[in-house]
């Protein structure tokens, strides 16, 4: 893989091309000190000072009356400790205010590749929906993914030059609150061939998929016949899609071939076979029974705070799922 390849999957790079079939987006560039921030795991996790809080103020100027809280008793031979203060970021903050106005009240955030998925749990809302500054500097800080964007992401190039691009852009993208998670799709592409489809949600199992397979598939295909080949610059890659009620495709995201991205329903080798398979025709794969369904790719809570212990809600979970599979697997037929 090389490295113009994964440049060409940063969001600012594909979006002017693809906008009329994305999904609205404001960039907003980010400075160095940001960008420190982000990564500084130093101190105390502190959020930014916000300029819209009129509490946050005398964070900045200490009143006469707080004073004492600074001040060491007279002859103790202790200076005093002052605490750290937030940092402020007004030009940012200030960008994504009117960003997130423009957009219509909520957006969901990501940087150059990636969209803080895995902290999701921290949020209030259980999901990456932002209407101000500080809930998206909190799901930034709080995501393990993005450290990927942030320092390694070319460490896959043959030709690495550099551990991270030259500029980060955070990307506000409008919140849709009806999106229905079945219905996003990965589409692997090599050699300029679309080879496979797989569901993007693999840890449910949606019967209403069963009959619409054949349809999605021709759907999906003109979209990258029409719309992507040719257009998109990289030979081998792959592409997120959304498919809306009334057939409509709207593109999400790219990422490289291999590497990080996930293969999903698939494996890197099955593609790779696909490829050269004298049928051309797409594999489409989607979870076709309830046995299908995978776990979760990444835990909505990290897995420390799972409660395991006996009596637990997951320890009942668990024993249920056990007991079902021991039934599954004793019935007739099963093959035990």
């Amino acid at each position: 893989m090389k490295q113009e390849e994964v440049d060409r999957c940063q969001i600012q790079e594909w979006y002017l091309k693809f906008k009329s079939d994305s999904i609205e987006t404001v960039f907003i560039e980010l400075p160095e000190t940001f960008v420190e921030y982000l990564l500084d795991d130093s101190g105390p996790f502190l959020l930014p000072m916000s300029i819209t809080d009129d509490d946050a103020f005398p964070n900045r100027v200490h009143k006469p009356e707080d004073e004492e809280d600074f001040v060491v008793s007279e002859g103790s031979g202790d200076e005093a400790e002052q605490p750290a203060l937030p940092p402020s970021f007004p030009k940012i903050e200030m960008k994504v205010k009117e960003s997130i106005e423009s957009l219509g009240g909520a957006v969901f955030p990501k940087l150059n590749w990636s969209a803080p998925k895995d902290s999701a749990w921290i949020s209030p809302t259980g999901n990456l929906r932002c209407t101000c500054f500080s809930e998206i500097v909190l799901l930034l800080r709080s995501s393990d993914s993005l450290v990927h964007d942030l320092c390694h992401a070319y460490d896959s190039c043959s030709d690495k030059t550099a551990s991270r691009p030259r500029k980060f852009f955070l990307a506000l993208r409008k919140w849709y609150p009806s999106l229905r998670p079945e219905m996003e799709f990965r589409c692997f592409v090599r050699n300029g061939l679309l080879v496979g489809i797989s569901q993007r949600e693999v840890t449910g199992f949606y019967p209403a998929l069963l009959e619409k397979i054949d349809d999605m598939r021709t759907i999906l295909r003109d979209f990258f016949m029409d719309k992507v080949r040719g257009i998109f610059d990289s030979d081998s890659y792959t592409f997120d899609v959304y498919l809306t009620r009334d057939d409509r495709v709207k593109l999400l995201d790219f990422n490289t071939w291999g590497a990080s991205t996930l293969p999903l329903l698939f494996s890197w080798e099955e593609l790779e076979e696909l490829l050269n398979k004298e049928e051309r025709q797409t594999e489409f794969r989607i979870v076709d029974s309830q046995c299908g369904v995978r776990p979760g790719l990444k835990t909505a809570v990290p897995y420390d705070y799972l409660d395991t212990s006996t009596g637990s809600g997951w320890d009942q979970f668990l024993r249920r799922a056990d007991e079902a599979f021991k039934q599954q697997t004793a019935s007739p037929g099963s093959g035990a």
